[in-house]
């Protein structure tokens, strides 16, 4: 008796190829496929044929096209978490061939805030990639570190800055609505004069937050200083106080203040990366985990832009 293996009847699956996949999250990430064309060097009709062939090929449509957005769908969705999965893991094998081997130790100073979004992939991935680099993190306010760069004490820096008030030092990576938070259904935004929870003297969204009040004309006494921005996210929790924070680390029960609060816009912040100035791979190398990172960051935040801030 003739038995046929299972394996030998199932019909080869079709392959994903890797500049199909670059092309689809460039899309996803940009919302567009006129810009995506320009990130992937294609044009915008060559970018839409690619497109075509793989929802052909996968049997789904993968984009709501809109007159001037390009939306996911749900199985665009799933897609795009599988394709950057994809694109690092290839990333990784030819890294692994190519890349030069690297060791020794690099000094990479952050902010809380900005590190707990970051640091534990950037550490992971950047690790598995240079297994013989050890990675010492400081952490602190951004006024000390761009002191130990300038100190040499650390090799490599994240700091915040406001959006006219770069370092002129380094180089934006991430750029992030500042807005204003408090706990959902409290009543610490209806106290006159308004109880805000700042981070130490020296922070960027503090000298934002004073300024917008000050020329509003707003009431308002400090409630709370913490040196982190988790003892802001206290304070609001605890309905003690509203916040500057980043819109990106809104959760709940936190929520954005509506805007018929009344309270002044604070615009946008920045992120640089700021380099001790010395000529080392490794400390390169790292830098350039932490860009792709907050690139990553940026995809993620696009893909739900469409829900608001205050639902977060």
């Amino acid at each position: 008796m003739n038995v046929t293996s299972p394996a030998l009847n199932t019909r080869a699956l079709p392959l994903l190829e890797s500049d199909v996949l670059r092309t689809f999250v460039a899309i996803a990430e940009t919302a567009s496929f006129s810009r995506a064309a320009k990130q992937v060097f294609r044009t915008t009709s060559a970018v839409s044929m690619q497109i075509k062939r793989l929802e052909d090929m996968l049997g789904k449509q993968l984009f709501v096209r809109e007159a001037r957005r390009a939306s996911l769908t749900p199985e665009g969705e799933t897609l795009l978490r599988y394709s950057r999965r994809l694109l690092k893991l290839n990333e990784e094998a030819v890294s692994e061939f190519l890349r030069p081997c690297l060791s020794g130790t690099v000094k990479f100073g952050t902010p809380d805030d900005i590190g707990t979004r970051i640091l534990p992939s950037v550490l992971a991935d950047f690790a598995r990639s240079h297994p013989a680099v050890q990675v010492d993190v400081v952490v602190g306010n951004s006024q000390s570190m761009m002191e130990r760069i300038e100190s040499g004490e650390i090799d490599l820096a994240l700091v915040t800055v406001g959006s006219e008030g770069r370092t002129g030092l380094g180089t934006v990576v991430h750029t992030e609505p500042l807005i204003w938070a408090y706990r959902a259904g409290g009543t610490a935004i209806e106290r006159s004069p308004l109880p805000v929870a700042f981070a130490s003297p020296g922070c960027i969204w503090r000298a934002t937050a004073l300024a917008a009040l000050d020329r509003a004309g707003i009431a308002y006494r400090v409630a709370y200083t913490s040196e982190h921005c988790a003892g802001q996210q206290a304070a609001m929790e605890a309905d003690l106080a509203v916040a500057p924070f980043p819109q990106g680390l809104v959760r709940k029960p936190i929520r954005q203040v509506p805007e018929a609060a009344g309270l002044p816009p604070l615009g946008h912040y920045q992120i640089e990366m700021l380099s001790g100035g010395q000529s080392d791979n490794a400390v390169e190398a790292l830098a350039g985990h932490i860009s792709r990172a907050f690139t990553a960051l940026r995809g993620e935040q696009a893909v739900y832009s469409d829900t608001p801030a205050q639902l977060a």
